[in-house]
C-alpha cells in the first residue's frame, strides 16, 4: 500500500506499540529466524544480561530497510531477538529518489526505527536516467554499495542482511534460466555470503507467511508503485508467469527454492574441481597455458569462469568464453592478444578497464589504467605509495639488493623515460634497458610502468633485473631488497 504522509507517520507508531506488545518468541516465524541466526552466526543464545553493555562486544547486524513488506517484518523479528541472542542491530534506508513517495518512505522508517529503538541511517543515493545497465540494476547495485561501505563509529557490521525470501528466489532462478545463465546463475542466491558477509534469513519463508505474520501483529508497510509495472522483468515474471505455474502447481515456489539448492551444491562442487586444477595451472595470479590447454574443455572453461569470478570480473557468457579459450590456445605464439573484461560493479566508473593478454605461454589479468609520470624521494621508509595503488617494499636484508655501506641516502624513483642503459653485471657491457627488460621476460605492459630507483643520477635498481652491479651487495653485506607491487585487479 501507498499510504499518506499522515498516514505512514500515524500506522507507522501504531504498529510498533502494537508489535511490542504481541511479538512473542515462541511464533513460528520468530523460531525459525533464531535457529538461522544462531546457525550461522554463531549466537550461544544467552540472555543479554549476562553479557556486557558494551555495543562493540556485540555482533552488528544491518538491516537493508525498503519500509516493505518483507523488511518491515524482519526489522520487527530482529527487534525481537536481539536481547535474547545478544547482537547488536542497525539499519540502513536507501533513497533512490525515483518515486515520488520516496520522501514519505523515508519517513516511515524513520518513525518504525525511533519506537523500536533500532538505529537507523539514510543513504541518498543519485541514478542516472539512462544508465546502461538499467534502473533496476543501477538501482540494486548503488544501494549494495552503500551497505557494503557502511561504518558507523568504526564499528563495520558482522553481517548485512536482507529480507530476500522463497518468493523472491524462486522468481530469480526463472530470470536467470531466461537469460540462459549457468550453474552459478542458476543456483541464484545463497542464505549466507561469508565473502561478502551477506544474510538472508529468510530465504526459505514464503512471502504469504510474511504478511499472515504482519497481519497477526498488526503490522504496516509501504507498497513500491513500480512493484506494478511489468516492464521490468521480475515483476513480469511475478505478475503474469508466476501465476501461471502456480495454477497449475501450487507448490512451485518451494519446488524451485528447492532446485536452486541443489544447483548451489552443484556450483560448489564446480568450485572445488576449479580450485584442484589451479594448484597445477594457477600461480601469482597468472595461468600456465600449457596446463590450462592440457585440461579437458569444459575443465578450462570451469577454471577459467571461477579465476575470474575470483578477481571479481562479470562472468562471460558461454560463447564469448569459447572465443577466450579459442584465441588463447590457437592465435600465433608473437600475437598480441587483448581481451576486453568488466568488473562485476558496472555502476563505479572509477574502476580501471581489465583485459586478458598473454605472455610467454601464460595468461595474465592487466589493468589498462594509463601510467602516471611522477618522481618520488624515499627517506627510508618501508613502504612507498606510487601512483596507480603500486607499492614499493623496502626490506633490510643480507647478501642481495643495494648494499647499506654507500650510504642510499633519499633515492628517487621515476618512470621509464626512454633511453635508459643500466649495467647489472661486472663482466658485461652497459646495455639499453629495453633489451634487459626483454631478456628478462617482463610482460610489455609492465615495461612502461616500472618505477626505476636511482641514486645521485644514477640508475642502481630495475624491479625484475635487481641491483647495478657496482651497487650490489655481496653474500654477507647488509643490503636494502626492493620489491615492487602491482596494484590488486
Amino acid at each position: 500500500m501507498v499510504s499518506t504522509k499522515k498516514s505512514l507517520k500515524k500506522n507507522a507508531k501504531a504498529q510498533c506499540v502494537i508489535a511490542a506488545n504481541i511479538i512473542e518468541p515462541t511464533q513460528p516465524l520468530l523460531k525459525k529466524l533464531s535457529t538461522v541466526l544462531v546457525h550461522h552466526l554463531s549466537f550461544d543464545g544467552r540472555d543479554a544480561q549476562s553479557t556486557t553493555d558494551n555495543i562493540h562486544s556485540k555482533p552488528l547486524l544491518l538491516l537493508a530497510l525498503s519500509g516493505g513488506l518483507d523488511s518491515t517484518v524482519l526489522l520487527h523479528l530482529l527487534a525481537a531477538l536481539r536481547q535474547n541472542l545478544s547482537f547488536s542491530l542497525q539499519a540502513m534506508h536507501v533513497h533512490h529518489g525515483l518515486s515520488p513517495h520516496a520522501n514519505d518512505w523515508t519517513e516511515f522508517c524513520i518513525a518504525q526505527c525511533k519506537t523500536l529503538e533500532v538505529p537507523l541511517h539514510v543513504e541518498y543515493v543519485n541514478i542516472e536516467p539512462k544508465n546502461k545497465s538499467g534502473i533496476e540494476a543501477a538501482a540494486r547495485k548503488l544501494r549494495y554499495q552503500a551497505l557494503f561501505n557502511f561504518k558507523h563509529a568504526d564499528l563495520k557490521p558482522a553481517f548485512i542482511v536482507t529480507a530476500h525470501h522463497q518468493d523472491d528466489q524462486a522468481e530469480t532462478l526463472l530470470l536467470q534460466l531466461f537469460r540462459g545463465a549457468g550453474v552459478k546463475g542458476l543456483a541464484s542466491m545463497a542464505k549466507i555470503d561469508q565473502e561478502r558477509r551477506l544474510l538472508r534469513p529468510l530465504l526459505d519463508v514464503s512471502r504469504s507467511d510474511l504478511h499472515d505474520y504482519a497481519r497477526l501483529n498488526g503490522l504496516t508497510w509501504c507498497d513500491d508503485e513500480s512493484n506494478l509495472n511489468t516492464n521490468y522483468e521480475r515483476n513480469f515474471v511475478r505478475h503474469h508467469v508466476m501465476p501461471v505455474l502456480l495454477a497449475r502447481n501450487p507448490s512451485i515456489q518451494p519446488v524451485i527454492a528447492r532446485v536452486a539448492t541443489h544447483l548451489a551444491e552443484a556450483d560448489g562442487l564446480l568450485d572445488t574441481l576449479a580450485e584442484i586444477d589451479a594448484s597445477q595451472v594457477l600461480s601469482e595470479n597468472s595461468l600456465c597455458l600449457v596446463s590450462l590447454e592440457k585440461l579437458e574443455r569444459s575443465r578450462a572453461k570451469n577454471l577459467l569462469r571461477w579465476w575470474l569470478a575470483r578477481n571479481q570480473l562479470s562472468m562471460p557468457n558461454a560463447e564469448y568464453l569459447s572465443e577466450i579459450l579459442h584465441q588463447l590456445f590457437n592465435a600465433k605464439p608473437d600475437a598480441n592478444i587483448n581481451i576486453p573484461l568488466r568488473h562485476h560493479d558496472v555502476v563505479n566508473s572509477n574502476q580501471p578497464p581489465i583485459s586478458l593478454r598473454r605472455y610467454q605461454q601464460r595468461v595474465y589479468l592487466v589493468s589498462m589504467q594509463a601510467s602516471k609520470p611522477f618522481d618520488l624521494t624515499w627517506h627510508g621508509e618501508p613502504l612507498l605509495t606510487l601512483p596507480n595503488r603500486e607499492l614499493l617494499e623496502f626490506r633490510h636484508v643480507t647478501g642481495r639488493g643495494l648494499a647499506l655501506k654507500h650510504g642510499l641516502s633519499e633515492l628517487r624513483i621515476t618512470r621509464r623515460s626512454g633511453g635508459e642503459t643500466f649495467k647489472p653485471h661486472a663482466l658485461r657491457p652497459s646495455r639499453t634497458l629495453k633489451h634487459l627488460l626483454q631478456e628478462a621476460h617482463i610482460p610489455p605492459w609492465l615495461r612502461d610502468s616500472l618505477p626505476l630507483i636511482y641514486w645521485h643520477d644514477k640508475l642502481v635498481f630495475v624491479p625484475g633485473i635487481g641491483a647495478a652491479h657496482d651497487m650490489a651487495a655481496s653474500h654477507d653485506e647488509p643490503a636494502v631488497e626492493i620489491i615492487w607491487h602491482l596494484s590488486q585487479i
